[in-house]
């Protein structure tokens, strides 16, 4: 039986391109795969940087509850004194008890509501100054309520305000306020609170997603621009998060707030993008595996959007 010579030169072609596109997937798994077990694993016992050498005291906003005290009591824990900032003096008062007695630390509280608009800084500028702030959390955040289209958000005109200050506003300008005095001493470290909602477009919670994905390039661009200058800015991306603002999430797919920022604060150094923790770090990578953004639009347009959010709220 003849041979067709001419389709050996295919066949090689074929089995060249196969070896090649095996050893391709091989290479980028093997390199996510230890990327994600240094940031996120063997951080813990080997960590980027020493976060108490970049200054005494570290400055959190909407640090009364969830991930943001969580933050400042971790920080206290580390070795850091602690500015609260929050809407409630009452919680303010107690979170900084707290800090006192069971770290040890000083604290300062500064009532402020993130709502509001520019004007709300030149008193914490004042109340600032003088402090050698090492680290900066821009944690303070807000979301609505209902998952319904943008014009029906209720009272939509005050929450497209509000959560422009709150989510936009809030992270520039407290790192206007604070950077200048880090960048005079070359050193410190801004974390700002994006989302895993952010990475994506998300139909029927628009502004929630839009301003964290305006927090997570503003990160990404001061990082570069900064960093040369002994600056780290880390733009955090986490899904579920066991805080007030997720309490009516299933908690099979939520975190502890304090377990989160244990691991998150380990990975400042290592990586200037990362959504927290290991399961977060995970469940992005499966996400974005069996769940693109096409998929994901597909969805959100149609009846089963309505179903998956019922499984999930």
């Amino acid at each position: 039986m003849a041979i067709d010579s001419s389709a050996l030169p295919l066949d090689h072609a074929l089995n060249v391109l196969g070896v090649l596109t095996f050893l391709w997937l091989f290479v980028k798994i093997a390199l996510v795969v230890g990327w994600v077990m240094r940031v996120y694993v063997l951080s813990e016992k080997w960590r980027g940087v020493d976060l108490a050498s970049y200054g005494p005291w570290a400055v959190v906003t909407g640090s009364t509850s969830g991930i943001g005290k969580a933050y400042a009591h971790e920080l206290a824990r580390r070795g850091f004194d602690v500015v609260l900032i929050s809407r409630s003096m009452e919680k303010l008062k107690q979170v900084a008890a707290e800090i006192e007695q069971q770290h040890g630390r000083s604290t300062k509280v500064i009532q402020t509501d993130f709502t509001g608009g520019s004007e709300i800084y030149e008193p914490i500028r004042a109340a600032l100054q003088g402090l050698e702030i090492g680290v900066l959390v821009n944690n303070v955040g807000m979301v609505a309520n209902q998952l319904v289209p943008f014009l029906s958000v209720t009272n939509v005109d005050k929450y497209t305000n509000d959560a422009v200050n709150c989510n936009m506003l809030s992270t520039v300008k407290m790192t206007q306020i604070i950077l200048p005095q880090m960048v005079a001493r070359k050193k410190g470290i801004i974390i700002n609170f994006a989302s895993f909602g952010g990475a994506r477009p998300w139909p029927f919670n628009l502004m929630y997603g839009a301003t964290k994905t305006f927090v997570d390039f503003f990160s990404q661009g001061l990082d570069i621009e900064y960093g040369s200058k002994g600056i780290i800015v880390q733009s955090v991306l986490p899904l579920y998060v066991a805080t007030g603002m997720t309490a009516v999430i299933d908690k099979r797919f939520t975190v502890s707030s304090e377990s989160f920022v244990r691991q998150a604060l380990n990975t400042v150094g290592l990586s200037d993008r990362v959504t927290g923790c290991l399961s977060h770090a995970v469940q992005k990578l499966a996400i974005e595996l069996v769940f693109p953004v096409w998929l994901h639009l597909f969805v959100a347009g149609t009846t089963l959007f309505e179903k998956y959010v019922g499984k999930v709220f």
